[in-house]
């Protein structure tokens, strides 16, 4: 059995000496999608922040069977993960297409000559960026704004993906079209650990899921059999949206 790509051990972390991570370990497979799923406030996007290096933290992380806790976000971006913010942090002033262009600065780095050829794959995922790649960002629906923040992290050719509650805040039809992009996006061999607050579409796409709860691992187990789970149905699938 080939190693994990992403291999977390015990890690800790949170905001000056209030910890908000207990000790986790999780672990995720090439071309696999985890979701970690919990109510508001279980250190869910912090997670996700020291995952990235943008939050200190304590424990193991693994990229590749390579250690990378000691290396910068720029460093970690350069060797391939991405995240796609809860707040889509997109440059508001800017077009559409010059914040998807923004966005291929690592392969840029990497001496890649074509990487501008990465647009016309983004424009084929998300056809309505092509419509308004002229068009101002601060301009964008929330969902089209979405897709921007996707788009952009995609042109990196990331080989993690990290998605901070991509259906936050968007309508319902808006929200099942993101979840096929995920599944579109899985087909192309990019890992993705999904954060999300719906756990009935997290967990229908994902391979393996994780229940955050107050910093710690409650739960943890393939998708499918965790959707089954009595604790997490009464919990966090009585309705849609919790």
């Amino acid at each position: 059995m080939s190693a994990p790509l992403l291999n977390v051990r015990d890690l800790r972390a949170g905001y000056g000496k209030a910890e908000v991570l207990h000790g986790l370990d999780l672990q995720a497979d090439k071309g696999s999608v985890i979701t970690v799923i919990g109510p508001n406030g279980a250190g869910k996007s912090t997670l996700l922040n020291s995952l990235m290096g943008i939050l200190p933290s304590k424990g193991r992380i693994e990229f590749e069977g390579q250690s990378i806790e000691d290396l910068t976000l720029e460093e970690r971006v350069m060797l391939g993960i991405s995240l796609v913010p809860e707040k889509r942090e997109l440059f508001g002033t800017m077009s559409v297409e010059d914040n998807l262009v923004l966005g291929g600065f690592r392969q840029m780095r990497l001496g890649n000559h074509r990487w501008r050829d990465r647009l016309a794959d983004v424009f084929d995922l998300f056809p309505r960026l092509q419509e308004r790649r002229a068009q101002q960002a601060s301009t964008l629906s929330g969902g089209e704004r979405q897709m921007l923040a996707v788009g952009r992290a995609l042109m990196s050719r990331p080989a993690v993906l990290m998605m901070d509650e991509p259906s936050l805040g968007l309508a319902p039809l808006i929200v099942k079209d993101i979840f096929l992009i995920i599944k579109t996006l899985r087909q192309t061999g990019v890992t993705i650990v999904l954060v999300e607050q719906n756990a009935r579409a997290a967990l229908a796409v994902a391979d393996q899921g994780y229940v955050l709860e107050m910093g710690e691992i409650g739960l943890q187990g393939p998708a499918a059999e965790l959707a089954q789970n009595p604790r997490v149905i009464d919990t966090y699938l009585g309705a849609a949206r919790k």
